[in-house]
């Protein structure tokens, strides 16, 4: 989640879907059908699909006059918030053959020798089309063509839509002004006076390089390409399908991955989708096999610098502030190459992950937009088109923000779910994702006075392409619709509320699904770093937290039979109503669905982790006010950076620590790019704004660290993926773990060993030691004709920390010392 002023966790999670290719039909789609209502035709009814004469008539003026529009990359701001001119009318220019056009679908559509334009608005009086056409040499600074739509002709229900005829099949720039009530207090913000972004374009225009100060103040427009051959995915292309209980997750910004000098990369590439894709080889050496992206979807960085705050020194990174939900960024294009060159290779960029065995998954933001609060607007979308539609208002005609950033998408609207939908569907059908991640999924629960539904309608919508979603992190469905799949993540975190993952029962009924797992976070980093009381909770999270996902769900079905009736003692007639009471409990969680993490992209990095016993957001311009307090860290003895070779040490073995506990755990573990190598960000736990080294990766560090820190990581992820026991997909049950232990109630005992049992004797022994001092265990028994072998003890250096084929000799007791973690392993 981005950068909320307020102090606190944001807490997420994601699941899988199954999904079929998009057909592209003419047919408004049901959601479509309830935003419509559907209206006779200016034209004949016995020829609903032509203009009369006097439409023709009509449109043939009106499209012959140019309006002069402000330059959509004007660099001035009126007043507190960037607004564009009034338009003025310039000279005639050659006529556009347009006609009514169809309702369906909505965005920008090639038919009948044409283009098709459609956009929903439910209270606008008046939309204009605005157009910039290249083949007769406009630019925006030249002014764009403007064709007003007839409300009595180019409207269907609340859709406004127009044809015209040989318009280019690319390269075209367009958007709209949209006028309506003025009524404040009722909801409405709209500005004739602002060229607005379609909510369904499928590319947007606006400044080619990311952090380009020169085009601060740029506009962008959305765009469309017809002429580009489909993407060819090659005759041996194939989606991973990896199966949830072998997923190692790698969350990572593409930007930040190659952006730095250090990624020897060429500089029309680094931090571009190209540029991810030549590192796919470090990807495959580190082990994971799934990428979760940082968002990718149109965003502005410079939303900060619009005007004079204590933030207006940073560049947003992390991309939560949607532009467009159906574009890709189109700065990370390489080489300046803009939307369309973005859109192809971002295919390429999929391509090869997928190429390589690595899952794509996005992280998305339908719970707000970049377009802020009522104090300080940034109108460049949904607000102008319709606000009292796209966000949660209150009965003031006040946006309510249960996002934490200054509005709150109106997630269940028919229409507004209806784009959530269909974005997700472009994105799997087009671009081929494996997955979504949603921010600040609990919005998708809301309704448009802002309540909790107890059945969103969003959440529970049935679609060929996409099943069942649910407001969770991390599900992953089994329904195989289709030749596409995805993976969907969610986020429950909400302002003001806290969500338990036994919400909405009646949907989890339904599908199975996962969420990332902020208790396992919480009480991971509380055990290592040495608190006390927090073994058994140690023992339950890396078990595969059963507490909080082996849940039988419920239902209770009463059915009414008929009834007696009877006199009683007082003469009195009794009814008594006989009815048969059904209770049918369903588990459909298993320990996969947990998605343990103990770093995420918000909050401190692990080496961050074992550094700082405070965070250090000094540079973010709040004070130190933002990012979360609630860090359960330790600096292993001294504040940040430190000469001190036992502290340096211990900080070593910390990490080592996380990372063993994330991999030997039941369910999926995430990690944070960057780990591998132990990246800082210097005690920032909340990085968002900063284009620097905090938030890139240092190639230069990862090769300094090859041989020691990242071996281990490296090795760690192989080991999980290469033995079973740390992947069940059911929870353990009393055969699968034996724990050594007859001591649980002991408050101040930090000291934990349990055994996994293999079927083919391939035991994993483990002890995890969170004292100041050596702990000398008892060993158990190896079984039947195998021995013990010592493959990872975190307190020896590198290569010793870990030894693949594993060191013999183990005898029946070992020294585990201080703060630090062994793996045996039973060989024969």
């Amino acid at each position: 989640m981005l950068h909320h002023p307020l102090p606190f966790y944001s807490n997420s999670s994601k699941f899988h879907i199954y999904a079929s290719a998009l057909s592209h039909t003419f047919d408004p789609s049901p959601a479509h059908e309830m935003g419509l209502k559907l209206c006779k035709k200016a034209s004949s009814s016995s020829n609903p699909g032509r203009f009369s004469k006097a439409c023709l008539a009509l449109y043939s003026t009106r499209g012959s006059v140019s309006h002069k529009t402000s330059n959509a990359y004007d660099q001035r701001a009126q007043g507190r918030v960037l607004e564009e001119e009034a338009p003025q009318i310039t000279e005639t220019t050659p006529s556009l053959k347009t006609s009514q056009g169809q309702a369906s679908p909505l965005g920008v559509s090639e038919v009948d020798n044409g283009i098709n334009f459609a956009i929903f608005s439910q209270h606008a009086t008046a939309v204009t089309l605005c157009l910039s056409l290249p083949i007769r040499g406009d630019s925006l600074d030249g002014g764009m063509i403007e064709l007003p739509l007839d409300p009595h002709v180019n409207k269907t229900g609340d859709i406004w839509h127009m044809h015209i005829k040989d318009l280019p099949r690319s390269n075209v720039l367009y958007g709209y002004r949209i006028d309506g009530p003025q009524g404040w207090n009722q909801g409405h913000r709209f500005d004739k006076n602002t060229v607005l972004i379609d909510p369904y374009a499928k590319l947007v225009e606006g400044r080619r390089y990311f952090g380009d100060s020169s085009e601060k103040l740029s506009k962008f427009l959305g765009t469309y390409d017809f002429d580009t051959l489909p993407f060819d995915w090659g005759e041996n292309y194939k989606l991973p399908n990896i199966p949830e209980t072998d997923l190692v997750v790698y969350e990572m910004n593409v930007r930040a991955f190659t952006a730095d000098e250090s990624s020897g990369l060429d500089p029309d590439i680094r931090g571009s989708y190209l540029g991810l894709i030549e590192k796919i080889p470090h990807l495959l050496e580190l082990g994971v096999n799934a990428v979760e992206l940082l968002p990718v979807f149109e965003f502005d960085e410079f939303e900060f610098q619009r005007r004079p705050n204590p933030r207006d020194h940073m560049l947003n990174t992390w991309g939560y502030s949607t532009i467009n939900f159906f574009s890709p960024m189109s700065r990370y294009a390489s080489g300046g190459g803009g939307p369309l060159k973005a859109s192809l290779e971002f295919k390429e960029m999929v391509k090869a992950l997928h190429g390589a065995g690595i899952e794509v998954i996005l992280d998305v933001v339908y719970n707000h937009t970049n377009e802020a609060d009522d104090s300080y607007p940034y109108t460049t979308s949904f607000r102008g088109i319709d606000n009292k539609v796209y966000y949660m208002v209150d009965s003031n005609g006040q946006l309510l923000n249960f996002s934490g950033c200054g509005n709150t998408l109106n997630c269940n609207h028919p229409v507004v779910m209806e784009l959530i939908l269909d974005s997700l569907r472009h994105w799997v059908v087009e671009y081929h994702v494996d997955g979504f991640r949603f921010d600040l999924a609990s919005v998708l629960c809301r309704g448009s006075d802002g309540s909790p539904l107890s059945a969103p309608p969003l959440i529970r919508v049935r679609d060929l392409q996409l099943p069942k979603m649910l407001p969770y992190l991390g599900v992953k469905l089994f329904q195989n619709l289709g030749t596409v799949e995805a993976f969907i993540l969610l986020e429950v975190f909400q302002i003001g509320t806290v969500w338990s993952p036994t919400s909405f029962t009646y949907e989890l009924l339904l599908c199975r699904w996962a969420e990332w797992n902020g208790k396992y976070r919480d009480d991971l980093r509380k055990f290592i770093k040495g608190d006390p009381g927090m073994k058994g909770s140690l023992a339950t999270r890396v078990s595969g937290s059963a507490d909080l996902y082996r849940v039988k769900l419920c239902i209770n079905l009463t059915f009414f039979c008929g009834k007696i009736c009877i006199t009683d003692v007082n003469n009195q007639l009794v009814c008594i109503c006989l009815s048969i009471l059904l209770i049918i409990q369903v588990n459909n969680r298993k320990p996969y669905h947990s998605i343990n993490f103990i770093i995420a992209h918000d909050g401190f990095t692990l080496y961050d982790l074992v550094s700082y016993n405070n965070k250090h957001n000094e540079a973010n311009g709040e004070n130190g006010n933002d990012g979360s307090n609630d860090n359960f860290s330790w600096n292993c003895g001294f504040e940040g950076e430190t000469s001190d070779a036992s502290i340096k040490a211990l900080r070593s073995r910390q990490m080592k620590n996380f990372h063993l506990t994330l991999m030997v755990s039941q369910g999926t573990p995430m990690m944070l790019m960057g780990d591998e190598y132990g990246h800082t960000r210097y005690g920032n736990n909340n990085s968002y704004g900063h284009d620097t080294a905090i938030n890139n990766f240092q190639w230069g560090q990862l090769n300094a660290r090859k041989n020691s820190h990242f071996r281990f990581f490296s090795e760690m992820i192989k080991f999980r993926r290469s033995h079973g026991v740390f992947r069940h997909e059911n929870f353990l049950e009393k055969n699968d773990v034996t724990w050594h232990e007859d001591n649980w109630d002991n408050y101040e005992s930090k000291f934990l060993a349990f055994t996994l049992h293999d079927n083919d004797g391939a035991d994993i022994y483990l002890a995890f030691n969170a004292h100041n001092f050596f702990v000398k265990v008892s060993i158990a028994p190896a079984p039947p004709k195998t021995h013990w072998f010592r493959v990872v003890d975190t307190n020896l250096s590198s290569p010793n920390d870990f030894v693949v084929e594993g060191v013999p000799g183990i005898g029946s007791t070992y020294n585990v010392a201080p703060y630090s973690c062994i793996l045996l392993e039973a060989k024969s």
